[in-house]
């Protein structure tokens, strides 16, 4: 049994200047243990409440004070001196000292900080690595992990990340021929600056990024996304389709009107943007397509799935947002065939990790993601290794909130070179 005895919260800034939440956790025997939160700026309606302060005077309305009061008080006086056998434990007494459907009384953000900081003080305590503890969890490989999961590496951006210059949201390198995570990062950083050089010679501009780190030009349109992308592969040295894939991040929400996709300067309907989409999967090398249709457009999903989802992932995001009864729902209606999982979507690790296990056992892929707003903390690396991810969704490989993740997996690599998984369907 572990007792804490402390919660303690400070308000600090994520990557892209807007506030979120680090809590410390101390126990019984005095081990202490910190986390701090991610927040996302391309958020699925159905995601569990980031309880924001709304005064419009300070960060414009994105404050977290009240967050932090709630783990200062209501959640330490509440915790302080119970001991918890498990970390289950520990998590249904954060949901039940919330008690609304969707956090929205404490917050998602409180008790999430409260729920992976209690989990690394655990892990400290035992004197494991983290991605050990988070193994445990699973109860599926007994503290030791067998492999590292795929990157998906984000290489432009446009949709939210990037100031809606083109209506998609991220097109995504996958080092499908690396065997490794560091031969992953080295052929990244070749495609990378391919991509930086080529984009300095067409549109005349410095490195500028967004959220995630990706490299935002101004594109014509979509496609030329993918057109620049094959293009600085290439130029890097490696053959699309062969040593290197694409992912896409559509995040279609965010242009779905009136039952219609505004897709660029086209005007789809639900049928017409499954067909477009297939036709990007026939002339370019994507395995994998997230959020290819609306969060709410529950009809069309499977007609996506039954197109496209036995030769690439069709991952869902906003349309599951980590939480089980959506992905319940997606599974009976075959409305895809991958996860994408984000631990503050739904709110505590335990909730995480029982969506985790309905997708595994419906024979989904799970990946792992961060958020658009990150920090330095690099718990979601060993997250994605504990939980045997799929792959591992973190952004560029530049902004230091992104590299702190990548140079775990290095770090964990060194210690333990495991086998990296293969692309299920490449």
């Amino acid at each position: 049994m572990n007792s804490i005895t402390s919660l303690t919260a400070l308000e600090i800034l994520d990557s892209r200047g807007w506030p979120t939440i680090k809590t410390t956790c101390t126990l019984a025997d005095g081990t202490r243990a910190s986390a701090s939160i991610p927040s996302g700026r391309s958020t699925g309606a159905a995601e569990a409440c980031e309880l924001r302060d709304g005064d419009p005077a300070r960060y414009r309305g994105k404050g977290c004070r009240q967050a932090v009061a709630n783990v200062n008080t209501t959640l330490h006086e509440a915790l302080r001196t119970t001991a918890f056998a498990s970390q289950q434990e520990l998590d249904q007494a954060l949901i039940a000292l919330d008690g609304s459907p969707n956090k929205q009384r404490l917050g998602a953000n409180a008790l999430l900080s409260v729920s992976i900081a209690f989990a690394r003080a655990i892990a400290a305590q035992q004197k494991r690595p983290l991605h050990e503890y988070f193994s445990y969890l699973i109860r599926e490989q007994a503290y030791q992990p067998t492999r590292f999961p795929r990157l998906t590496i984000n290489l432009f951006s446009g949709g939210r990340h990037a100031g809606k210059q083109v209506a998609i949201q991220d097109v995504l390198i996958v080092p499908s021929a690396a065997r490794s995570i560091d031969e992953s990062l080295v052929m990244m950083n070749d495609i990378y600056h391919a991509a930086a050089d080529r984009t300095f010679a067409r549109y005349g501009m410095r490195l500028l990024t967004a959220d995630e780190g990706g490299l935002a030009p101004p594109f014509e349109d979509s496609e030329a996304m993918l057109q620049a992308a094959v293009a600085a592969i290439e130029s890097a040295g490696w053959q699309p389709g062969r040593d290197v894939h694409l992912a896409l991040d559509i995040a279609a929400s965010h242009f779905y009107r009136d039952g219609r996709y505004l897709l660029d300067d086209r005007r789809l309907s639900p049928l017409e943007m499954i067909d477009h989409l297939s036709d990007w999967c026939r002339r370019y090398p994507i395995v994998s397509l997230e959020d290819g249709l609306a969060e709410d457009d529950w009809q069309h999903w499977p007609l996506l799935q039954q197109a496209l989802g036995e030769k690439i992932l069709i991952l869902g995001d906003d349309l599951l947002c980590t939480n089980p009864e959506r992905i319940r729902r997606a599974i009976d209606s075959r409305a895809c065939n991958g996860l994408l999982l984000k631990v503050n979507q739904i709110g505590t690790l335990s909730e995480a990790a029982a969506a985790r296990s309905l997708a595994k056992a419906a024979g989904w892929q799970v990946t792992i993601s961060v958020r658009s707003g990150e920090t330095e903390d690099n718990w979601a690396a060993d997250l994605a290794v504990g939980w045997a991810a799929d792959q591992f969704k973190n952004g560029s490989i530049t902004q230091s909130e992104r590299l702190a993740k990548y140079n775990r997996l290095l770090e964990i690599e060194a210690q333990r070179p495991l086998p990296i998984v293969d692309w299920p369907l490449v």
